[in-house]
């Protein structure tokens, strides 16, 4: 229809959204007023699983705990690049195999070499 501008279509879509963002602002405006104000020194101490906090806040990792993070994630990203190609495999043929393989070799050629290094012995 000439002269609409605005698609009807996504009228269900900003309502949600106006509903969401009232939400979520009317929770941050609200919750001061609502919240009990007792402060005390044992209410704002850091918390440590109960335990009272001891020793430097600014304590310094092991670099072994970042590389297995990083690790974690590189392996765990590709292995959601399984998924994919899982759903398209009948489309694929021998190719999207065979280009799969090779992927999963690449991936266990780089988990021995790191394993090799010991990145995984944990101190």
């Amino acid at each position: 229809m000439p002269g609409t501008y605005v698609p009807s279509d996504y009228f269900p879509v900003l309502v949600i959204i106006l509903i969401a963002a009232s939400v979520g602002l009317g929770a941050l405006l609200v919750g001061p007023l609502v919240r009990p104000r007792r402060r005390y020194k044992q209410k704002l101490s850091a918390y440590e699983s109960g335990n009272p906090p001891v020793g430097e806040a600014r304590q310094k990792f092991s670099v072994k705990y970042y590389i297995v993070a990083m690790l974690f994630v590189v392996f765990d990203v590709e292995a959601v690049f399984l998924y994919p190609w899982a759903v398209a495999y009948d489309k694929l043929g021998i190719f999207g195999f065979i280009e799969m393989m090779l992927f999963i070799f690449i991936l266990l050629v780089g988990y021995i070499y790191v394993w090799k290094k010991g990145a995984f012995e944990w101190e």
